[in-house]
């Protein structure tokens, strides 16, 4: 039952089953059931209870359809149903109840759809039929696909850089122009943004698998993440900020296991602290993309970061993107003195264009999808392009940039008691007397 979903282990499963809770909402699904070429006698009375009761003894249908309308905490009991209910179930809910709020937990929750009663038909063969095209689409492929899992992990060197941003348009780039089934896992538990600049509602699964970790299996990862498109996925959450998290991080490496299982491509916007409180989460990424800009205090962490990454991951490639570069005469540091100080090239400089930023939160898209035909747009499809090389490749395709330090003066101080401008080897005009 907690196997994750196989299309070709179809069983005996029903292809329709309902359970309703008065006469009424019976004879409207009996006639639509028999148009689907379905039994009209799979139409069963005793609403959620009874399908609870049945689908814990017995083969989950292709198509479910319960009725609330005994419910008196439905997301509750709908959370009751998706622990009986076998994966690859897609599950049409009905009610009483006209709340957005409600619709859009429920949906969260799992379900394909809510129908308000009374039930029209023709919603109701629309409900029907999109089921159906989600039970014949394509399913996102399994371990044994030819194409080997990529894991990205995105880490912004400060806060502010904009790596949630270069995460939500490296994963939906990755699904939609290079058709890799893709699952973003935004690791900000209290403030991630991850689902927010897709659109969507979280929901609790990233909060469930930290308070439950023994619970995270392929079911699990089918019902907790939240569908963006047919190949992307995301898991993010919003926690109450009074509700801190304590974890081992044991819940976050058995998510990255579970997203290499089911997708082809995870990429994990991952805070930066987390390389220190938890490092095991790096140990199996193949690129990590290390988002920057060019400030004096990133050149900092940027340093310190790429040190961590030789000593401690080895073998992650990490590439280097300065993102949010305003024009040349309002950088704090030029572009060559960031590349002489961090000791290598900036693999790639994204510009900042306040207007595509603006249009993108306002139509709840990625970046990427907002900046089409824009100058940005080209720099992150580039991004993207590298990392679907490495991915495919199964191999690093880096070279060490050489160093291009500024040459100190005659005479000057020992490292140890230079100033930070110093040790960063960035040269600052000097203020005439």
């Amino acid at each position: 039952m907690n196997a994750p979903f196989n299309p070709g282990r179809v069983g005996q499963r029903d292809p329709f089953v309902a359970f309703v809770c008065d006469e009424t909402t019976a004879e409207a699904l009996r006639p639509i059931a028999v148009e689907l070429g379905w039994s009209p006698e799979k139409v069963n009375k005793g609403g959620l209870r009874n399908a609870v009761q049945t689908l814990s003894v017995s083969a989950s249908p292709h198509v479910l359809f319960v009725d609330l309308s005994e419910s008196g905490d439905p997301l509750n009991d709908i959370n009751a149903l998706a622990e009986v209910c076998e994966p690859g179930t897609v599950v049409i809910a009905s009610g009483q109840v006209n709340d957005v709020r409600l619709y859009r937990d429920l949906l969260a929750s799992g379900l394909q759809d809510y129908l308000l009663k009374p039930l029209n038909p023709d919603a109701l063969r629309d409900a029907f039929a999109h089921a159906q095209a989600m039970l014949s689409a394509p399913k996102a492929p399994e371990a044994g696909s030819d194409r080997p899992h990529c894991a990205v992990a995105v880490i912004g060197a400060r806060g502010g850089v904009g790596a949630s941003t270069i995460a939500t348009s490296l994963s939906w780039l990755t699904s939609e122009k290079h058709k890799r089934a893709t699952a973003l896992l935004d690791l900000d538990v209290h403030f991630g943004t991850g689902a927010l600049a897709l659109d969507l509602e979280p929901g609790r699964g990233l909060t469930d698998a930290i308070e439950n970790p023994s619970r995270i299996d392929g079911l699990f990862i089918e019902r907790a993440m939240v569908k963006a498109s047919d190949l992307l996925a995301v898991l993010s959450a919003e926690a109450p900020i009074n509700s801190p998290v304590l974890t081992d991080g044991a819940a976050f490496y058995q998510l990255q296991e579970e997203l290499r299982s089911a997708f082809e491509t995870s990429v994990t916007d991952l805070p930066r602290n987390m390389l220190v409180l938890h490092p095991h989460l790096i140990s199996d990424v193949q690129v990590a993309v290390l988002v920057t800009d060019f400030t004096l205090a990133a050149a900092r962490d940027t340093i310190r970061i790429l040190s961590w990454f030789r000593s401690n991951a080895p073998q992650t490639q990490v590439i280097v993107v300065a993102n949010k570069v305003h024009p040349a005469a309002m950088l704090e540091i030029s572009r060559k003195d960031f590349e002489g100080s961090i000791e290598r090239k900036v693999d790639f400089v994204l510009p900042f264009d306040a207007r595509i930023a603006s249009q993108s939160a306002k139509l709840g898209k990625p970046f990427a999808e907002a900046a089409k035909g824009a100058k940005a747009f080209a720099g992150l499809a580039e991004l993207a392009n590298r990392v679907a090389a490495i991915a495919d490749a199964g191999e690093r395709d880096d070279a060490p940039a050489k160093a291009r330090s500024v040459p100190g003066k005659p005479g000057s101080k020992p490292p140890g008691s230079t100033s930070l401008f110093d040790r960063l080897k960035i040269r600052v005009p000097r203020k005439g007397k």
